[in-house]
């Protein structure tokens, strides 16, 4: 367990490590409850580095002997490492140490996983393994011993012999230790081979469990997509001769981009049509193609300092956001990353977790894997794509690569490459790293005489640490369409610089409409009062996906906001104006089912507070499922005909096309559960030969209130697969009833088949009670209470997973006293908990903060 006491590391204070690792030799002798690690370790003097002591850090780890040139040494344990004086020329350090990973709940280090030996480094895990300095910036090439009776040793990069009980492998590539990687266990391969473009022959591992062979295929098609999409567009090779994917139960994270040997959570890279479902199989195209593109963007060309998180993340959120755009859609893909961006990152930018793209400081770098390195990163390079053009982004990247190839890179010498290939002076638009928050954009209009003037003010409210903020660039992209529809601007991106700023269009001939942030092209707030009618028109003939999916959302919302505060009827007007949408069959199906979503209970609470009203969950739920069963009634005569349309006669594929059609019909059916009871889902249900279909309608079956026997009879199916058992704990807390919802996740605790220390099964129950807006904040604060009592329990175990899951509670000054109250009270009970992890600490203090 790591120590509670606070010590804030600060950007500024950065500082070199005084020494060189020229080579780094391990040996694994491997057992579950002692395990030896031999370290040899060449280190010479940097000359970069100013003088200072040597320094090894090291964490849960008995020290047996160290050594300096074969001579024994007698280091100091300090915390967090030991010190020792070490001559001021190279030397060889060796160490042997012994740790036990059948102990390591924590999930980070060398633990294990059901009888699996497997490591997860990032960020400061290898000190669990042996004492090194563990630090993005110093890198090493590393030869690698592994000692053990079990048929599969792996490491990084390539084999270098093998035999009875012993495998060796070497990684010619210079790597930080947060790269690092073993497994070591009894799997099953499924293999192929990848040609790269310069011909060289790639051999292609994914290694599973037995019994999960069967799993394979779709991963390892994902895996030679992403590498040939990278050589396209990128123009980046694979660099090793085998590249391996194993998949682990029990992990923290979706996976690991290790160099050569990419560890992932179960989940998120096993699937087959009987037990993932469509969205199962697009994030575990996407997360595989995350990991393989790390391969150049964070292994070859790594991060200087944590502080630099965003430089390897965002670039590669971005990046296979362009691949997800390429393989399934880029108008849908849009739409779905701009609500997760504002489910999950405006929050975080508007309280108290609020933190720039690239932190100032930190206290435990495990809490700074959040929404804004990863999403908000990712849209800061989309828009710095957008500022400079499409040519002149490859030709920086490519000067990337080139320059910084075997570099721990920063933030600077990221710009400087875009600045060096454009000539642009990229000095402002660095604010996107410095300053936390979201922007909020008003507009205002002219219109005189043929000429049309748009003007812009941006305002980012305080934050944490920053009560003032400068002005951002922020890339406007605007289309200007006229009374009939007809697009008379095409897309122009206005570049805004100024507090406020103002934009003229000329020469037009009748007073326009404006379709304003096309594309999301700043992830900032939009503040204009445009009219009811203005935003049907734009729903019904704006040209730009994104925006006309926006028209219908902010009237969804608006109605929805109308119905809580002045109890008024649902949107009739609106129902119908979406109804031409979704019965347009020249639209795409996955498109169709988006524009039906309505807006998230979360995302209409944040509305209400900052028009100045409390909002009541209840009242916010209330409106939603009056607003769902208009929407059904009002439908009734068409959507059955929709929902057989949707019907696929071909054999179940993954493929965009079959995804979009089955989306699009289960928000069809989730409408008619409303009106005929759960009958067409419970006909679904029966039929049903793959499980998106079963799920979903699993899922309205629960919510028409006919849960059994679909519910026992989905468990007596699956309940020997451990990521289906994932879906079906989840799916009942998340479809549950708000009245019924924190008992429901109480009950589900008590199941045999509820393994808490396992991530995912604890995710599924307790994740899903706090994304269940009203019955998470049940007014008598008992979802607090139970959330609080699993988080308590889980941190002895596991605290980097219970410090992600606090965030459930950092919105919590939005509500009403008495929620306020018991929230407090959760968080504080909490963090009054002896020996309280230092990562659930510093989340737990600045959300009360």
């Amino acid at each position: 367990m790591k120590d509670a006491a606070p010590q804030t590391v600060y950007l500024k204070d950065y500082t070199p490590f005084g020494w060189i690792v020229e080579e780094v030799h391990l040996t694994f002798v491997l057992a579950p409850r002692a395990t030896r690690i031999l370290s040899r370790i060449r280190f010479a003097p940097n000359p970069q580095a100013p003088a200072q002591d040597f320094l090894l850090h090291g964490e849960e780890l008995r020290l047996i002997r160290a050594a300096i040139d074969g001579e024994k040494v007698e280091p100091e344990m300090v915390e967090g490492g030991l010190r020792v004086a070490v001559p001021g020329t190279p030397f060889l350090w060796e160490a042997e140490v012994e740790i036990a990973p059948e102990a390591n709940t924590a999930l980070e280090g060398l633990y294990m996983s059901r009888g699996m030996y497997c490591t997860q480094c990032e960020a400061e895990g290898f000190r669990k393994i042996t004492y090194y300095p563990d630090r993005p910036d110093v890198m090493a090439t590393f030869t690698v011993r592994i000692e053990a009776d079990l048929p599969v040793l792996l490491s990084n990069g390539n084999p270098i012999g093998a035999g009875d009980g012993w495998a060796e492998w070497h990684d010619p590539w210079p790597k930080p230790a947060y790269l690092f990687a073993l497994v070591a266990g009894d799997l099953r391969n499924h293999a192929d081979t990848f040609a790269t473009k310069s011909g060289r022959a790639v051999e292609l591992n994914l290694w599973v469990r037995p019994g999960d062979e069967g799993k394979c295929a779709f991963g390892m098609e994902a895996l030679k997509k992403s590498m040939t999409w990278d050589e396209e567009v990128y123009g980046r090779e694979y660099d090793l001769d085998v590249f391996n994917i194993v998949a682990v139960d029990d992990f923290n994270m979706g996976a690991m981009e290790n160099k050569g040997l990419n560890i992932f959570n179960s989940a998120a890279v096993l699937a087959s049509p009987e037990t993932s479902t469509d969205a199962n199989f697009e994030r575990i195209e996407a997360i595989i193609a995350h990991e393989y593109f790390h391969n150049w963007t964070g292994n070859r060309i790594t991060c200087r300092d944590w502080f630099q998180l965003c430089l390897k993340e965002g670039l590669t959120v971005f990046r296979d956001a362009q691949f997800t755009s390429d393989m399934r859609g880029a108008e849908v893909k849009r739409i779905g990353d701009v609500i997760d961006l504002r489910a999950r990152q405006f929050p975080e930018d508007q309280g108290p977790l609020a933190h720039p793209v690239r932190p100032e400081s930190f206290v435990e770098i495990n809490n700074f894997y959040t929404a804004t390195v990863y999403e908000k990163g990712a849209e800061v390079i989309g828009m710095l794509k957008t500022l400079v053009g499409d040519d002149a982004y490859a030709r920086a990247l490519d000067l990337y690569f080139d320059r910084h190839d075997g570099d721990a890179a920063t933030i600077e010498d990221w710009l400087k490459v875009f600045e060096d290939a454009t000539g642009r002076d990229l000095t402002q638009f660095k604010r996107w790293y410095a300053q936390a928050g979201t922007p909020r954009l008003s507009v205002a209009e002219d219109w005189q005489d043929g000429t049309y003037t748009l003007t812009f003010t941006q305002h980012t409210p305080p934050s944490p640490g920053q009560p003032v903020k400068a002005p951002f660039v922020i890339p406007i992209a605007v289309g200007l369409l006229n009374p009939n529809g007809d697009e008379v601007v095409p897309t122009t991106i206005c570049e805004m610089t100024e507090a406020t700023q103002s934009f003229r269009f000329d020469g037009l001939s009748s007073k326009p409409i404006p379709s304003i942030l096309r594309g999301f092209s700043a992830p900032v707030v939009l503040e204009r009062e445009a009219s009811r009618e203005e935003r049907a028109f734009l729903l019904a003939h704006d040209t730009d996906a994104f925006n006309r999916w926006e028209a219908s959302r902010s009237l969804a919302r608006d109605g929805l906001l109308a119905q809580v505060t002045d109890a008024s009827a649902p949107d009739a007007v609106w129902i119908d104006a979406l109804e031409r949408v979704v019965r347009d069959d020249t639209l795409d199906p996955a498109y169709r089912a988006l524009m039906l979503d309505l807006p998230t209970q979360s995302e209409l609470a944040q509305a209400l507070f900052e028009r100045g009203v409390t909002p009541d969950p209840d009242a916010i739920h209330a409106a939603a499922k009056a607003l769902g069963q208009a929407m059904a009634e009002r439908w009734r005569g068409f959507l059955p005909g929709l929902l057989a349309q949707m019907r696929i006669d071909a054999p179940y594929s993954p493929d965009a096309d079959q995804a979009g059609k089955r989306a699009l019909g289960g928000t069809v059916l989730a409408l008619l559960r409303r009106i005929d009871g759960g009958d067409a889902a419970q006909a679904q249900y029966d039929a049903a030969d793959n499980m998106t279909l079963q799920l979903s309608a699993l899922t309205a079956l629960i919510r028409a209130g006919r849960a059994e026997p679909a519910v026992s009879r989905f468990y007596e199916q699956w309940k020997d697969d451990r990521l289906v058992m994932d879906k079906w704990f989840a799916l009942q807390v998340a479809a549950s009833d708000p009245s019924e919802t924190v008992e429901v996740a109480r009950r589900l605790t008590q199941h045999p088949l509820f393994d808490w220390t396992n991530p995912n099964r604890f995710r599924a129950v307790m994740g899903s009670l706090a994304g269940h807006h009203a019955g998470f904040h049940r007014a008598d604060g008992a979802g607090y209470d139970l959330l609080a009592d699993w988080l308590i329990r889980l941190d002895e175990k596991n605290p980097q997973t219970t410090a992600r899951m606090c965030s459930a509670f950092q919105t919590w000054r939005r509500y009403d006293e008495g929620r306020q109250a018991k929230m407090r009270a959760a968080l504080e009970r909490i963090k009054a908990r002896p020996g309280l992890s230092r990562d659930v600490n510093e989340m737990v203090t600045r959300i009360l903060t």
